[in-house]
Formats: C-alpha cells, structure tokens, sequence
C-alpha cells in the first residue's frame, strides 16, 4: 500500500488534520529527530496518561518519545495474555508503546507488527525501535480497514482507542478476524458510550475528539465483533470518569473529550454541557474505556 501524499488529511483520536501534521494534535515541530510530534492533544506531560494505565516496571527504560505519544484509553496487554514466540498484530500502533511491551512477552522468538495509517507515526515509531533496541518489532503503513497481512498470520490481534475511529467498523473487524490464525484472539481497549450521545456534542467535532464522536453503542459495537465470525466475546473491564463538579474545569476537559481528555475546557466545555442538557457527571458516564476479549474459532 502506498503512503499518502502530503497534504492528504489524516484521521486520528483528535479528529481530521493535515498530513503534514502528525497523528495528534500539534505541528510536526519538535524536537524529536524524526521530526514527530511528541506533546499531543491532551494536558502537557501526557506521560502522565501512559502511567494511569502501566505499570512502573512496563515504563521503566521506555524513552519519553514513546511514552509521551501515548493516546490510548487502556492496556490492551493486560487482558492478552501474550506467549512466548506468538506474532501480534497491533492495529494503531502510534509511537509503539504496546508493541515494544508485547515485544519483550513474546520474546525474540516472537513477532510484533505495529500497523499505522500515519507516516509520522511510523517513521517515530521505527526510530523509537531503534533507541531501545527493539529488533523483533516491524512497523508498517496501512489500514485497519484493509489490513496488508496473509490470510492467517497473526495469533493475537491488540489495538488501543483506534477501532472506534473507523468509519467502517464491520471492514476492520472482519479484516482481523481474516488475518488471524484458527484459534487466534483479539484483545482490545476502546471507547464506547451508553445510549446515544446529545446531538451537540456528536456535531461539535471541533471541541469533542474524534475517538468520542465515532464511538458506537456498548451492544452495537460487540454485536458487530460477533457479525464478524468471533466467539467467546467478553467486556473485561468499563472505566468511567466520575466528575460531579462542573467547576472543576480541568477534569470537564477529561469528560468533554473522553477518559483520555484531549481538547475542549473552560467555557467552551461549559457551553457544550449546557446545549446538551446533561450534567458533567451524566455525561461522564455516557463515555467509557471497555477492555474486550474475543477468539476466532479453532
């Protein structure tokens, strides 16, 4: 598959932006050699985000232009349960932090192959790899959609707060389940909501992140991984953000934009909440980080 032109638009957990930006927020202005940007969307220091969710031991020797990059909304590795030799697929692979975490489970025996639609993402992630000495990792451009893997290749599919980005979800699913071996699992961390989401914050795409605004129904979204051909589909694990003040207006920044808490704060989360018609601590649990377990057939 070949890499976009610049200037080609790019969708990632903040919504549509330039390619000649990177995968988050910012310009692609930083100090970092291959020229990714590092300090994303969310609060700065967003190294801080990668500790809600690993471990010290996990971090430890981890450099800041993988921690830093950090956007997901969970630990995929927790609920997978990675054996030595395995070859793991991770879809939105962005700076590569659970790929080189699933690079030391399954050892140099084993695989992972860290899949991005972003040029820059790919190009920091390769440099990351080389800075910590990954040589069992394998970062590649391509879609989620239209996976560039054999039919039954992979023994464990991961991704973090990227499927719900898809505009095409049936496609990414059925293309997973396709690339997997009989037998093989999907482990994923992701946004989803409860119920529907006020129309003002669904057509607000300037001030919500676009992990929320794509975000589907709990139910829609499993039925679709069972549509899919999977079986034994689980929801491990939902976290909510329990905010009840609304003038605490950091934390209605982390609810307006989803756990992961990205961009709109102040009085422009203020208003938003007003239109819609829901309090900080409604809205915070309409939103949740789900961590879901399912296994093609043997």
């Amino acid at each position: 598959m070949e890499e976009p032109a610049k200037g080609r638009a790019q969708t990632n957990c903040c919504g549509p932006k330039p390619a000649a930006q990177s995968s988050c927020c910012g310009s692609a202005n930083s100090s970092d050699p291959e020229g990714a940007q590092v300090d994303c969307c969310g609060p700065e220091g967003t190294a801080s985000g990668a500790a809600r969710f690993y471990s010290e031991a996990e971090l430890d020797g981890l450099p800041e232009s993988v921690t830093d990059i950090s956007l997901g909304c969970g630990n995929p590795l927790a609920i997978s349960e990675l054996q030595a030799g395995e070859v793991v697929l991770d879809l939105g692979s962005g700076g590569g932090i659970d790929c080189f975490l699933a690079a030391k489970q399954v050892g140099p025996e084993g695989k992972v192959i860290g899949l991005d639609v972003t040029p820059e993402m790919i190009k920091l992630a390769r440099s990351n790899a080389k800075k910590i000495g990954a040589t069992n990792v394998d970062f590649r451009y391509g879609e989620m959609e239209d996976i560039p893997l054999p039919d039954g290749s992979v023994d464990v599919v991961i991704s973090n707060c990227v499927i719900n980005l898809s505009p095409d979800k049936d496609a990414v699913f059925g293309e997973v389940f396709r690339v997997l071996r009989p037998g093989g699992r999907m482990n994923v961390s992701d946004i989803v909501v409860d119920g529907d989401l006020p129309q003002p914050i669904r057509d607000s795409l300037d001030a919500w992140a676009g992990c929320v605004a794509g975000a589907l129904d709990e139910s829609d979204y499993l039925s679709k991984i069972r549509g899919a051909g999977f079986e034994d589909v689980q929801v491990l694990s939902r976290d909510y953000t329990d905010i009840d003040d609304l003038s605490e207006l950091e934390d209605v920044q982390v609810i307006v934009a989803g756990p992961d808490g990205m961009i709109a704060e102040g009085e422009e989360a203020q208003a938003l909440l007003a239109e819609s018609g829901l309090s900080p601590h409604d809205l915070a649990h309409k939103v949740a980080s789900v961590k879901v377990r399912a296994r093609k057939p043997a």
